[in-house]
This record gives structure tokens, sequence and C-alpha cells, in this order.
């Protein structure tokens, strides 16, 4: 057991130095929410230079996705016990690491095992980004960095296939696809030593020892239903697959079973169930579930109807993944700025403005079918993308908004493995609700018409996550 310690920051309200701190963080979160989609405009390439299969085209991906979702809770936990700062560094040393190895694979097998190496980084990273904003921020200041959060990751994500087709198409010093990982370096390693030189270390003040069951049971529940959701589709769900999900749920059941026990007798558990006893927490972690299933969804099956469906290539439709990077910023940025005053019709009216817009998009595409304008399929990504940061802004700082210090990490890995289990979710649901009208190879009208179709499964997600948000905290009433 580890000495009583009392290191957290002071929480600040602004200035130069939380603002150095700020930028740190949200630089490794952005390198995160970049590299887990930037590979995928750069897979044919890959394919073409490695000579990597199928399966091993799917792997490249999925390695990065499966062992970032099985570590964020360990993760999180790992800062509360250790030190913030101390395993933000070391998650961000080797994310940086494994980007070098990504970056010289000469094969699919390599690459593969560096992608995991990736994910594993990130999964030690990404939480005390979360948890150092809690704990260094209080009032309007909090809920400006948390809303700057939401921005960063949201547009991280849409951002990653474009400049993964700016940086493969430049062929940088004749590195073609490489590039997407070694650019990497030099933001791990500026960010490794402005975090030595500006991070201010903090962690709960009764640490003890790290739930080392909780981290296998985890580990294995997480393992059990993220695989079989990853690539149980594109194998139309076979017995295993579905075996495993039932296994899943059930480790999931015994891992909760024995963290209520390790609480009950006053030990450290590796996940605090005390935070469910917040109803924003628990209310906003499931929002955030279905915000995850509903992005995934709707980023993928948007990219297919825009190449396979209106016969565009990824440089023909770039300006509508401007047009949605452009509407994240500006959602993101009135989050953070009204977020402390309105609270939860924040992320609620960029739900709303999202549902209208894709219920005429879907009328548009309807009618159209293949011969949509571009302009008419670019332009409402503007309004979609406002929404998306409305929400990515605003569903992140009220969730976290009332969670104590001591488990700051913690909520911090919660947070994300929602997010990361949801998009494994839509996935998922992509291949029900649009692979089967439009299977792999489909162009044109099976495409539209797919496409069309799945637009109504999205709004209904997005009308399950508006009446999740009436959990988070609402508006005081004026006099």
């Amino acid at each position: 057991m580890f000495t009583k310690t009392h290191t957290q920051p002071r929480p600040a309200r602004a200035g130069s130095g939380t603002s150095v701190i700020l930028a740190v963080v949200l630089i490794a979160e952005l390198m995160n929410a970049l590299d887990a989609s930037i590979v995928y405009t750069a897979l044919p390439l890959i394919q073409a230079d490695t000579g990597a299969s199928s399966a091993a085209m799917q792997w490249i991906p999925a390695a990065y996705a499966l062992t970032f979702a099985l570590g964020l809770i360990t993760g999180g936990r790992l800062g509360d016990l250790y030190g913030r700062k101390r395993v933000f560094l070391a998650g961000t040393a080797g994310f940086t690491l494994a980007s070098l190895l990504c970056g010289i694979a000469t094969g699919p097998q390599l690459l593969v095992a560096a992608r995991a190496l990736q994910g594993a980084g990130a999964a030690v990273m990404v939480p005390q980004v979360l948890a150092t904003v809690a704990v260094t921020f209080q009032g309007p200041g909090r809920a400006r960095a948390f809303g700057l959060y939401g921005m960063v990751m949201s547009l991280g994500g849409i951002l990653g296939p474009a400049l993964g087709a700016i940086l493969t198409a430049a062929d940088i010093a004749g590195l073609g696809w490489q590039m997407i990982f070694l650019i990497n370096l030099p933001v791990g390693l500026a960010t490794l030593a402005c975090g030595i030189r500006f991070l201010p270390e903090s962690r709960a003040p009764r640490a003890q020892r790290l739930d080392l069951m909780g981290v296998v049971l985890s580990a294995a529940a997480m393992l059990l239903i993220a695989y079989p959701l990853t690539v149980g589709g594109e194998q139309h769900w076979p017995t295993w697959s579905l075996a495993m999900l039932a296994a899943g749920a059930v480790v999931l059941v015994a891992f909760l079973l024995q963290q209520r026990a390790r609480t009950a007798r006053g030990d450290s558990a590796l996940m605090a169930l005390s935070l469910f006893r917040s109803r924003a927490f628990a209310g906003g972690l499931a929002a955030q579930l279905v915000f995850g299933l509903m992005l995934g969804v709707f980023l993928l099956t948007w990219v297919l109807f825009m190449q396979d469906g209106l016969g565009l290539t990824p440089w023909q439709f770039a300006p509508a993944n401007i047009a949605i990077s452009v509407g994240g910023m500006a959602g993101a940025m009135l989050a953070s700025k009204w977020a402390a005053r309105h609270l939860r019709r924040i992320p609620q009216a960029g739900t709303l403005l999202i549902v209208c817009t894709l219920a005429c998009y879907q009328l548009l595409i309807s009618g159209y079918g293949t011969h949509l304008p571009f302009a008419a399929a670019a332009a409402p990504m503007l309004l979609i993308g406002v929404g998306l940061g409305a929400i990515g802004a605003g569903l992140s700082g009220l969730t976290l908004s009332r969670i104590h210090n001591d488990d700051a990490g913690s909520a911090a890995g919660l947070f994300n493995t929602a997010m990361q289990l949801g998009t494994a979710l839509g996935l998922a649901t992509a291949s029900l609700i649009f692979f089967d009208h439009a299977p792999a190879g489909s162009h044109g009208t099976a495409v539209t018409t797919a496409f069309a179709g799945t637009i109504w499964y999205i709004i209904a997600a997005l009308a399950v996550m508006w009446a999740l948000m009436f959990t988070l905290p609402k508006p005081a009433r004026s006099t």
C-alpha cells in the first residue's frame, strides 16, 4: 500500500499556465482521435505495398480499437493510483514508440502488432487527459476546457480520413502511407517535453494497490464483447461470435460483483462504483454509448454513400469533410461558451439540429438518388457538424462535472470506454441495417437506397440519446 499523499493541484480558472496544461493534454487526445481513423484511407496503399491479406487489412484498424478499449478502465485507475502526470507520460512514450514501429513496418504482421501497442499506449494516455482537466480547472474554466476536449475528440475522428488522404497523396520523402504514423514522432516528443515541464502531478489522496483481479476480469469482459462486435458482422455473425458475446456478458457481471465485494470490504477497486450514484454520470455515460453507436453507423455509411453511391473520389467529396469539420469546431466553441449557463440544453439542441437536418437529407436522397447534386449532398454536413460539436463538447463536461477528483481517472476511463464500445456496436449495427441491403462492392442505387433507410435508424438513436440527456444537470430557474 502506498503512503497517503495529497498531491492534487490547485483548481484553476484561467491563465497562461493552465492554457499550456490544456494544450499539452489536448494534443495527446488529438493524436489518439486521429490515429483511430486516419488509417482507413491508407488501407489500399498498405495492401499494395505489404501484400496484406483481407484478414490482415481488417486487423490493422481493429487491433488498435481492441487494445484501446481493453485498457481504458485500467489506464484510468492507474493515473488515480500512481500519479496522472507519470502515467500520462508513460502512455505518451509508449504511443510514440509504437507509432515509429508502425512507420517502419515492412510486413502486415509487424504492422498489426505495432497497432496493438499503439492502442495500449493510448489506453494509458487518454484517461489522464480528462482526469487532468477535471482536477485542474473549476467554474467556467472547467466548462470551456471540457468543451475544447469534446471538440478535439469529435474533430479528430472526422478529420482522420481526410488527413490520411493528404499525407499519403503528398508522398513526403517517398514514405507514402508510412507518414500517417511517423507524423506522430515530432508531435509525441514535443508532448513529452512539454508534459515533463508543465503538467502538474495529481493522484487520489488515499491511493492503494492496483486491483489485479479487477484488471483481468475487466479486460476479459471487454475482449469478449469488443472482438465479436468488431469482426463478427463481416463474417455474418457465426456461432462463435454470439457465444463470445454471451460469455462477455457473464464475465462483465462477475467483474461488477467482484468490484462490489471489494468496495464493501473497503479495499481499493478498479472501478469506483460510487460514480454510478450520480444521475448525471450514469445518464451521461449511457448517452455517450449511444453517441458512439450513432457516429459509428453514420460516418461509415455516409462515406460509402458519397463514394460508392454518388461515385465521388475522396478528393471530390473533401469539401463535405471540411464542412463537417468547420461545423464541428463552431458547435464546440458555442458549447464551450454557453455550457455553463445553459447546461443540458446545449447537447440536446445539437441533437435536435442533427435530427432535423438528417430528416431533410433523407428526403433529398430518396428524391434524387444517385443524381443528388453535390451541393445538396455536402451543404447539410455543416449543420450536422455543428450538432456533433455541440454534443461532443457539452456531453463530456456535463457527465463529469460533479465527479470527485479522487475518481477522475476512473470516470475518464469509463467515459472513453463507453465511446469505444458504442462505436464498435455501431459498426456491428451497420452490417445489419446497411450491408444487408448493399453488400460490399455495391454501387449506385443500391447504396443510396440503403443509406436513405439507414438514416431513420440514426435518427432513432439520436432520439434515445436526447432522452438520456434529461439526466444531465439542468439550468437553474431564473427568479
